[in-house]
């Protein structure tokens, strides 16, 4: 006791005498005239607290003061220890910290020689206790103007002074060692040192926030949080590797990382965090054998360093922050399986036994709420739900491995198998999913999946609610959970309900990673191939026949070498080409016996069919399904005879129509070749709408919700009412010209300056102008008149002929006029939104039918965008927008509608011409007004919170369409509105000439 207390009592007497020394240097600091005044003051305390070799600033200083320097008191080690102890833990640094970061750094520092200044200025900060300096130095980073203080210096100090300490002497890490050191001295509790270590870790990190906007790049918050990394990570392994013992403070790491963490900057934490720890398992795997018992890391003194960070980051947030951006690292630092999961293990493994918390993130958010690649969604799977190691066999586990994985099993199939996900969840999130399932049903046998509870049906549901969904991705993970379902069940009799699932293995990535516009090429560049090869064999012969047999054998066909061959064919051939030598030796025989020529019997029964002429023809082979030879031929000139638009077109289109969509072309048409027939009566039912619009829409849209046809039926009339009115709205009539006359004659009218002279001889005709007999060529018109005969001759006399605008009269006075659309739009638009959202017998648009509803609303919006900048288009858009802006519509479950009403407000927005926006506005017109405000917070409200990509991106650019009309329309207003001030101006002044006439 009598030892502690005198301890206490010296420790105090120091406190007192540098407390006094420190109020000294103040005064001499505040007297100083000269620069070299204030230095000698500092070294005169600078040599109480650090080992300074005085002779390196006798140099930069003049003779006054060199004795000064050279004679001031020096105190030995242990004094000068206690001394620096008193001055950091006291009162005494930041009383000295204050007068050195403002009046010495505002006044004196710039005199400083080099040497000075860094001997006894920085010496005070760097050689200082690094959490204490840093809590005096961070706040002066935000100093305030004062009128005697440089602040543009004080700051630029502070931030050189930071980088100093901090990065280049490596503060960060002195820190870490002194909390670890310093409160066993002290004998802190445990709960100042908690507080204590929070504190200083926030002010840390608080530095990138806090620096100035022209501060050094250093302190930016990427490379300053990266430095730090780096320096404690290696700080920390070199020193294990010296002394075999962690000697800091792991809670402050802990503090740091969370903090960094919190703060946006987990990828630049986890950029050094993984190469590290990745290097260290792959020095620690053996190269000469494959099984790696994970003892080898429990033992070892840097994995059990890698482990204690983590327990020490007790942030839930960072925890899962931290994991997250580890798979994404490991993935682009190309991790094998084995190397990933002992990665996993070693930072992890301790965790996922002890925290429930750390286990529910791998399992429930990393495998149900985020998307990770495929390769880190197999290393969660291993770790988390297999819970062994790649290389390990299945069987050697315990039952507790085989539960984990069917719990997981029936939580993913639940997820799965929801109508709901599938409609509103993105294609990225349902893509992952799906192969989290199918990879875990991989692992499973029959005798494990009976165990589940339910899976079996979930399967089933979600496998048939995907085969419905208009998207191919999502038809494609229905086949493949399919697929791998079947194996588990019998593996001797695979499912395959997709050609792109034929393979041994599963592409679970489903074709993400290739580009959208790659795969398009590739595509465009196979029909290439198709449509040569097509169009080259096709001109080989004639008819269908000839066309068969060229497909059949093609000189561009490439033999391949992996291809089953079918033994009758190559028994075939040979007997053909026997049979054809045959008949060439019988008709050379022939022909040499006899006069008469053999003739070919092969075309008999081509002559034999009638080839249609007539419409009535056409319309009754269609009708005649058990006849399916004549319903191809009838479908083979169907457009053609429609184009030449006959006299009984008018009256048979209707039925005609009806008979189009009601023909089975999968029952007339060859196997393989329904493709081309449906072509051909699309082809056909565009022309009639082209050629007869009002009569054949008329039967189309009462097909259109009738219980007699299909959904593909259904689809198919929307699809060919789309691309009619396309074709509408691209063609091209022919009007004569609107020739205005002169607005102001005279009663004198002089000719004009075109026409020749009337002078001539007496009796010559007036000048008329004749046709063009000549070429193509000609850019004048021509003038003639009749002259008199001559004196003593009997001809007639010769035709002048002037010239000096285009002959070609009929091409002067005819024009072309585009877009034949608008007069027929409201027959296209307004039969198909009446009673879309009935529910009839067959006919369930806003429930089942959601494909058609979304066809429906994509023809609609491509009708407007065909109308555009008409008048029909003012008057049709807002009964377009009121059926889009009904509940069932624009909040449809489906994004695949939720995109159609986005093109077609999109489309509504382009077709409005901004003046008669203005006009209904000036007119008190409000529903177009109603219906664009409509528009803007319906795809803002999309925009922020649908799940769907594609939703998002078509929202975003509504917006931007919506602005760009507002502009317009505003400016249109504003002229609207100048135009009429300036005639309301021109009738209030002639109102007042007319008063002031009355008075006079």
């Amino acid at each position: 006791m009598e030892a502690a207390a005198e301890e206490e009592k010296r420790r105090r007497e120091v406190e007192i005498q540098v407390i006094e020394k420190v109020g000294e240097v103040i005064r001499e600091i505040e007297r100083a005239k000269h620069a070299e005044q204030v230095i000698c003051a500092l070294h005169s305390l600078a040599v109480l607290l650090f080992p300074i070799d005085s002779s390196l600033l006798s140099g930069s200083i003049g003779e006054r003061y060199k004795e000064q320097i050279v004679s001031v008191k020096v105190h030995a080690a242990n004094e000068r220890d206690d001394w620096w102890r008193a001055f950091y833990q006291g009162a005494a640094f930041p009383t000295l910290a204050r007068v050195l970061l403002l009046d010495v750094a505002s006044n004196w520092l710039t005199c400083f020689p080099l040497s000075a200044k860094k001997h006894i200025y920085d010496v005070f900060f760097v050689n200082g206790l690094s959490s204490e300096v840093v809590q005096v130095l961070v706040p002066f980073l935000q100093q305030s103007s004062s009128n005697n203080l440089d602040v543009n210096a004080i700051q630029s100090n502070v931030e050189r002074l930071l980088v100093l300490c901090l990065l280049d002497n490596d503060g960060v890490l002195k820190m870490a060692i002194d909390l670890a050191v310093f409160p066993k001295l002290e004998d802190i509790t445990n709960d100042r040192l908690k507080s204590a270590v929070s504190g200083v870790a926030q002010i840390v990190t608080s530095i990138p926030d806090k620096a100035r906007l022209r501060a050094p790049p250093l302190l930016s918050s990427h490379f300053f949080f990266k430095q730090i990394t780096i320096q404690l990570l290696t700080g920390m392994v070199e020193r294990l590797a010296i002394t075999n013992n962690i000697d800091v403070n792991l809670s402050f790491l802990g503090e740091i990382f969370s903090r960094i963490a919190r703060r946006g900057s987990s990828d630049v934490l986890l950029s050094e965090v993984t190469p590290q720890i990745l290097r260290h398992v792959r020095s620690c795997l053996s190269s000469d054998t494959d099984v790696v018992e994970t003892d080898v890391f429990e033992s070892n003194p840097e994995s059990q360093l890698w482990l204690k960070i983590m327990e020490a980051i007790t942030d839930p947030y960072t925890v899962e922050r931290i994991a997250e951006q580890l798979l994404r690292q490991l993935a682009t630092e190309h991790a094998s399986d084995i190397e990933a999961y002992l990665v996993l293990w070693i930072l992890f493994h301790h965790l996922l036994k002890f925290q429930s918390s750390v286990r529910s993130m791998f399992v429930e958010k990393f495998l149900l709420w985020k998307v990770f690649p495929v390769c880190c969604l197999r290393w969660i799977l291993q770790f988390a739900v297999l819970e062994y190691s790649p290389i390990n066999d299945l069987q050697t586990k315990g039952h507790e491995t085989t539960n984990g994985l069917l719990h997981t099993v029936e939580r993913l199939a639940a997820v799965w198998s929801k109508r709901d996900f599938v409609q509103s969840a993105p294609l990225e999130q349902q893509a992952y999913i799906t192969a989290a399932l199918g990879l875990c049903l991989e692992k499973m046998s029959k005798e494990e999946l009976d165990k589940t509870k339910d899976v079996l049906h979930s399967i089933l549901q979600g496998v048939s609610c995907r085969l419905e969904s208009p998207a191919d991705l999502v038809r494609k993970m229905a086949s493949a959970i399919a697929l791998v379902f079947s194996k588990v069940l019998d593996p001797k009799n695979p499912l395959y309900l997709d050609d792109s699932c034929n393979g041994e293995s599963i592409d679970w990535e489903f074709g993400l990673t290739t580009s959208e516009k790659g795969s398009l090429s590739i595509s465009n560049a196979e029909n290439k191939i198709d449509e040569t090869g097509t169009s080259q064999t096709a001109g080989s012969g004639k008819g269908s026949d000839v066309k068969s047999k060229s497909k059949k054998s093609s000189v561009f066909s490439l033999v391949d070498p992996d291809e089953i061959i079918d033994p009758a064919t190559l028994n075939y051939e040979p007997v053909s080409d026997e049979n054809d030598d045959d008949d060439d030796a019988s008709q050379n025989s022939d022909s040499s016996d006899s006069s008469l020529q053999p003739y070919d019997l092969t075309d008999d029964d081509a002559d034999l069919k009638r080839k249609f002429s007539q419409l009535v023809d056409v319309a009754g082979a269609l009708r005649k399904s058990d006849d399916a030879d004549g319903v191809e031929r009838a479908l083979d000139v169907a457009e053609s005879l429609i184009r030449a638009s006959p006299d009984e077109l008018t009256h048979l289109s209707g039925d005609l129509a009806r008979t189009l969509v009601q023909v089975r072309c999968s029952d007339v048409s060859v196997e393989g070749e329904e493709e081309s027939a449906e072509e051909k009566r699309q082809r056909a039912l565009i022309a009639l709408v082209v050629m007869r619009p009002f009569e054949s829409l008329d039967t189309l849209n009462k097909l259109l919700y009738s219980p007699n046809v299909d959904v593909s039926q259904r689809i198919m009339i929307l699809d060919v009412m789309t691309l009619a009115a396309e074709e509408l709205a691209n063609a091209k009539t022919m009007k004569r010209k609107h020739q205005t006359g002169p607005l102001i004659s005279t009663i004198s009218e002089p000719q004009p300056w075109f026409l020749p002279s009337n002078t001539g001889p007496l009796g010559a005709g007036s000048w008329k102008q004749v046709s063009d007999t000549g070429t193509l060529l000609n850019w004048s018109n021509r003038y003639e008149r009749e002259l008199p005969l001559k004196g003593g001759h009997v001809k007639r006399g010769k035709t002048r002929r002037w010239s000096l605008r285009s002959g070609n009269l009929h091409e002067n006075q005819i024009e072309w006029s585009q877009n034949k659309f608008p007069l027929y739009a409201a027959a296209f638009m307004l039969p198909a939104m009446q009673g879309f959202d009935k529910k009839r017998h067959g006919v369930d648009l806003l429930g089942r039918d959601f494909l058609v509803l979304g066809k429906l609303i994509y023809m609609l919006g491509v009708c407007m965008k065909c109308a555009s900048m008409h008048p029909e288009a003012s008057a049709l858009a807002p009964l377009l927008l009121d059926m889009l802006r009904s509940r069932e519509v624009s909040q449809h479950k489906e994004a695949y509608v939720r995109r159609a009403v986005l093109f077609s407000a999109s489309c509504v927005l382009v077709a409005l011409h901004p003046s008669s926006i203005a006009s209904s506005l000036v007119e008190g017109n409000i529903e177009i007004s109603e219906g664009l405000e409509w528009i803007r917070t319906w795809a803002l409200h999309v925009a922020d919170s649908d799940t769907d990509r594609e939703c998002y991106t078509m929202a975003v650019s509504c917006l931007q369409l919506h602005s760009e009309v507002a502009l317009l329309a505003s400016r249109a207003l504003e002229s609207a509105e100048t135009d009429s001030y300036t005639v309301n101006a021109h009738q209030c002044i002639d109102m007042e000439q007319r008063q002031k006439a009355r008075r006079r």
